[in-house]
């Protein structure tokens, strides 16, 4: 089978592999365009790309897939099949049936539920304790085609986005190359996703990240979870900016958004019982545990966060 791969961050780099693996031909791959990264804003290519070069792979970064240029280079490859997976692009109808097979999508989520951005975020966010990828056909709308197959994941209590993001990553290998042996068959099952009971992962905004503990500790805990390491939810302390990065369940009470310990961490009070901070990233510094933190920032009990 001839492929094209479209896709972008570390997660997309699992799929990626899969097919090489498998043995596949990917005859080009599509990605997004070098961005500045670091402090010194140095033009960086994507997961993709580098490892896609690596193998000896042609690589293309465009800037919209609307360019007439980059919809002949689409054309002349004549792909079998589009294979995407966290690419960060809509694909216009044009694109979508361009492929002999049809273009197919790696999804991090258990669909019809977290279609969308952020399905991994959201999923810890959410407390969910199940989660998993799915093979679908793609269609004009956002994560709405029929679906091939899943696979499943139970999300352990201890995780944040990390650990989830790296689950999916290996179980979604294993699903597309479940799907190439369906696809080599001639017999890609298709069933049609529940429409009405689907949800919804929107991208991560900066109000998403800002904690301002007026939920409950299981809720403010799973804020912190799910957008840890990236892109990290903060509040301010003393003036300043503290991304937490990992945080337990405490059992005080007192006025949300206030320190009510530092014997464990810091512990601040939320409309419901208490976190405790027990991992953070101070302003412009590296992470380090709380109690570490604690030893060179003195933290008075009463204090309130976000003053």
């Amino acid at each position: 089978m001839r492929v094209v791969f479209m896709g972008t961050p570390d997660f997309a780099v699992s799929s990626l592999e899969a097919l090489c693996e498998y043995g596949v031909d990917v005859a080009l791959v599509v990605t997004q365009p070098d961005r500045p990264k670091g402090r010194g804003y140095t033009l960086t290519p994507s997961p993709v790309k580098k490892y896609a070069l690596e193998k000896g792979i042609e690589v293309i970064a465009p800037q919209t897939l609307k360019d007439e240029e980059v919809i002949a280079k689409l054309e002349s490859v004549n792909a079998d099949m589009f294979i995407v997976t966290a690419y960060g692009r809509i694909l216009s109808q044009r694109i979508l049936d361009m492929p002999r097979l049809g273009c197919f999508n790696v999804h991090a989520s258990l669909l019809p539920f977290l279609r969308g951005a952020a399905p991994i975020n959201r999923a810890i966010m959410n407390g969910d304790t199940l989660g998993g990828v799915t093979v679908m056909y793609m269609a004009s709308g956002v994560d709405t085609g029929d679906m091939v197959l899943t696979r499943t994941v139970v999300i352990e209590d201890e995780w944040c986005a990390g650990e989830y993001h790296d689950a999916l990553a290996a179980i979604s290998k294993d699903a597309l190359k479940e799907f190439l042996s369906l696809a080599e068959s001639g017999n890609i099952p298709r069933t049609p996703q529940d429409h009405d009971i689907a949800t919804h992962a929107a991208k991560i905004g900066n109000e998403d990240a800002y904690l301002t503990f007026n939920e409950s500790a299981e809720c403010v805990r799973n804020r912190i979870r799910g957008l840890s390491p990236f892109p990290g939810a903060f509040f301010f302390l003393n003036g300043k900016r503290i991304k937490a990065r990992r945080a337990i369940l405490g059992n005080k009470s007192g006025e949300y958004g206030t320190v009510v310990s530092t014997n464990q961490g810091i512990e601040i009070a939320c409309s419901e019982g208490s976190v405790i901070i027990t991992e953070l990233c101070p302003e412009g510094k590296g992470v380090c545990d709380a109690a570490s933190y604690l030893r060179g920032n003195k933290i008075e009990i009463g204090t309130k966060v976000n003053g």
